[in-house]
């Protein structure tokens, strides 16, 4: 049964953490030089409780923009230095792209010891199936923002955008981000949100009860009823004014937020 606490088309093969204590997930830290306060809680984070976690991961984010494996800046690198000593000391990090940090490359992966998974993804948790994904994809209802997204996953736009200088990848970053802040700021509610119609079609074909993901920034647990399954949508939060975690052990999920 899932524990919420909050005070305090996809893949064929499932991914098996160890069989040990407890598994972490995170998401939407969106890491950035103006929010330091949010880098020192992921390195605390880091530091602290991970290093007796099972195993670590990012559902998306980690950064609030990503524009090569050549351009981390100076809060992007001292993260990546924390996950490295993460990964050195045993514990396996596992980070997924989001919208803002889909450029992470197989340098990054050098860097951190972490390793990339595809979107979307089913996880075995202490025996139970769950389907982990960015989220994005499930906001079908902002058609715009699909469109773009189908754009910059393609590897032909990203093989262009690699090879402009970092500075020019850092201005249309920029733009970028100003551009999403309005479109953001002009959408209902509803349609910022997830589609309940593509949240069914994703656990229908995954054959799972649960799914887990992050993006909307409203972290919750959803019961649901998909093809008269009862069905679970756990939802992660973002970092912007305290952390939020979910903590998955042999007792179930549970959601959680960090104080700063």
């Amino acid at each position: 049964m899932p524990r919420c606490n909050k005070s305090a088309s996809c893949e064929s093969s499932a991914w098996r953490p160890l069989d040990s204590v407890t598994t972490l997930f995170i998401s939407d830290l969106h890491i950035d030089a103006d929010s330091p306060a949010i880098t020192r809680q992921f390195v605390h984070l880091l530091d602290g409780e991970a290093r007796t976690a099972e195993a670590l991961y990012i559902l998306g984010d980690l950064f609030e923009s990503w524009v090569g494996d050549d351009a981390a800046d100076e809060s992007q690198a001292a993260v990546i230095a924390a996950l490295k000593s993460l990964t050195d000391s045993g514990v396996p990090c596992f980070v997924m792209h989001g919208n803002r940090d889909f450029l992470l490359g197989a340098q990054f992966c050098a860097m951190s010891g972490a390793r990339l998974l595809p979107d979307p993804l089913i996880v075995t948790l202490y025996g139970e199936p769950v389907l982990v994904m960015h989220g994005d994809a499930l906001c079908t209802d902002d058609r715009a923002y699909q469109r773009l997204r189908a754009t910059v996953r393609d590897t032909e736009w990203q093989r262009q955008f690699l090879a402009l200088s970092v500075a020019a990848r850092r201005a249309l970053a920029g733009a970028a981000r100003v551009g999403s802040q309005a479109h953001t700021a002009t959408l209902q509610y509803a349609i910022a949100d997830v589609n309940p119609s593509s949240v069914a079609a994703a656990l229908r074909t995954a054959g799972t009860a649960t799914m887990l993901h992050g993006h909307t920034h409203r972290p919750a647990i959803h019961p649901l009823t998909v093809d008269g399954r009862a069905c679970t949508r756990i939802v992660l939060g973002d970092w912007h004014t305290q952390g939020s975690l979910l903590r998955w052990d042999r007792g179930g999920p549970e959601l959680v937020s960090l104080k700063r």
